[in-house]
């Protein structure tokens, strides 16, 4: 949901120049970033999306699904 809206800098899924940085760093980086939460210079991102209940897996696949989008 975040994402889709672009809220607390969120990237929006397809918005390459936005994800590009992002994806350069690798899909650890983004998988670590996605599960355990991340605040950087142009937002935040709460620990599972704030969805506690998601598995390391679910996450992932969030992931993999909006940067495969953006790419």
């Amino acid at each position: 949901m975040c994402h889709a809206a672009g809220v607390a800098g969120a990237p929006k899924p397809g918005d390459k120049a936005d994800w590009a940085p992002r994806i350069a760093q690798g899909k650890d980086t983004l998988y670590k970033h996605a599960i355990e939460g991340f605040t950087g210079s142009k937002g935040m991102m709460p620990a599972r999306g704030g969805a506690a209940s998601l598995s390391d897996d679910e996450v992932k696949a969030a992931v993999d699904f909006m940067a495969d989008q953006s790419m």
